[in-house]
């Protein structure tokens, strides 16, 4: 009886997983492509009313009005997309897309490795192109996502992956762009169960921490000059570092941290820097734009950190960052299938005061330039990648981010998921009609 439970279970388990399967990734583009009449958002800022667009072989060949698009559209496939608005993909930054799938089955995480040092532990290979969770991205206008390690204190080094491939490989995107470092801090913050409140305390180990930085830092740097370099993974990983091929992202808790991360690194020749951190962001909003570093914020949708702060800063924190000089990239912590609400936070940023496009190019053009890819994407200019989208109203608004078609360097991809699979089934069973 036990044998046979147990088969009847994989039975079930295969059924279903044939029933869930993610759609068919799309084939390299055949033809070139012309849309025309829609808003286009070129993520710079600059829009086009009545524009057209076209790309070939994924690579945007026109973007600009109607009036001087080519007049002879025999070769194209023409797309009218009249009344509708044309963006380009959403980046989303610092992201365990396809490295976890459900947080309470250890089995199916692969985010995190055992190390506290550890730059050399790479995103790209444990992607996963069969998550489910990746087509509900790609329905609300997320292309590309910057795939991130975590925990220890550096976490390992991330990569930008494109959301559609047969395997990690064929989805790859920019390889090992950004090296992840949780800035340790010399307080911590302790739930205390028998006041029922969060308390600081100071960190016994923050001098060693820092200590074991700098000396990896110095070690790395150190290797750099060698003419003749021995096998060393670690000082390896990093050296992107110094050359500016790599971002270093520094999350912080604090303003004290992100001061103290900052000047580390730009002590020890680190090229490119980005912060990753909250609401402390603001309290040294100055300094960051004196030194030109962006701040990824981590989540807008949330509540505020203390019961002295605003009931909606999360919700303004990015629109002040912004209106201080600060580039402000959008994120997404916490449960994983949330993370496709990301163009709906930059939505409530401006509904908070952030300036529409502003906000616009915190999904596009600020994230490609932490990640050192705004060269290629990002922003909707001839020469760069045809990764866009159709919307049929504002992408930054539930209610009319719908999406009619969608590209990856030029790849018309598929828009279903496992969740309209559900919606359709369970109209059909229920006479609902749309």
């Amino acid at each position: 009886m036990k044998n046979i439970s147990i088969y009847i279970l994989c039975i079930l388990v295969l059924s279903i997983s044939a029933k869930a399967q993610v759609p068919t990734p799309a084939s390299p583009q055949q033809k070139p492509v012309m849309i025309t009449g829609a808003t286009i958002h070129v993520g710079n800022g600059q829009t086009v009313e009545n524009g057209t667009l076209a790309f070939e072989n994924g690579k945007l060949t026109y973007v600009g009005p109607d009036a001087s698009a080519p007049t002879d559209k025999s070769k194209f496939e023409v797309v009218n997309a009249a009344g509708k608005h044309i963006y380009p993909g959403f980046i989303l930054s610092n992201s365990q897309l396809g490295l976890e799938e459900i947080s309470s089955v250890r089995a199916t995480v692969d985010s995190d490795e055992a190390g506290d040092l550890i730059p050399n532990v790479r995103s790209q290979p444990a992607y996963n192109t069969d998550s489910e969770i990746i087509p509900t991205y790609r329905f609300n206008g997320i292309l590309l996502a910057e795939v991130a390690p975590r925990g220890g204190i550096i976490s390992g080094t991330s990569s930008v992956m494109q959301l559609d491939g047969w395997n990690w490989e064929d989805a790859t995107h920019t390889k090992d762009v950004a090296i992840h470092i949780n800035w340790p801090g010399s307080n911590r913050r302790r739930f205390d169960s028998e006041t029922f409140s969060f308390v600081n305390e100071p960190n016994p180990d923050y001098s060693k921490s820092v200590g074991e930085i700098t000396e990896l830092f110095s070690d790395a740097l150190s290797f750099s000059k060698l003419s003749s370099k021995p096998v060393n993974l670690k000082l390896q990983a990093m050296q992107g570092l110094f050359t500016g091929t790599q971002s270093l992202i520094i999350h912080a808790s604090t303003g004290k941290e992100i001061i103290e991360g900052v000047k580390f690194a730009q002590d020890h020749g680190v090229k490119r820097l980005a912060v990753f951190a909250a609401d402390e962001a603001l309290k040294v909003a100055s300094f960051l734009k004196e030194n030109s570093i962006p701040v990824i914020v981590p989540l807008v949708h949330d509540l505020p950190a203390r019961v002295d702060d605003d009931v909606d800063l999360p919700y303004a924190l990015p629109g002040r960052l912004s209106k201080a000089g600060v580039a402000v990239a959008f994120s997404h912590t916490g449960m994983l299938g949330r993370g496709r609400n990301l163009p709906f936070y930059a939505g409530t940023a401006v509904a908070y005061g952030m300036d529409k496009e502003e906000a616009l190019k915190g999904l596009t053009l600020y994230p490609a330039r932490i990640l050192g890819i705004d060269n290629v994407t990002g922003t909707l200019e001839v020469g760069k990648e045809a990764t866009l989208f159709i919307s049929e109203g504002d992408a930054l608004d539930f209610r009319t981010n719908k999406l009619s078609d969608a590209f990856i360097v030029g790849k018309r991809i598929i828009l279903t998921n496992k969740q309209q699979d559900l919606y359709e089934r369970y109209s059909k069973k229920y006479g609902h009609t749309k």
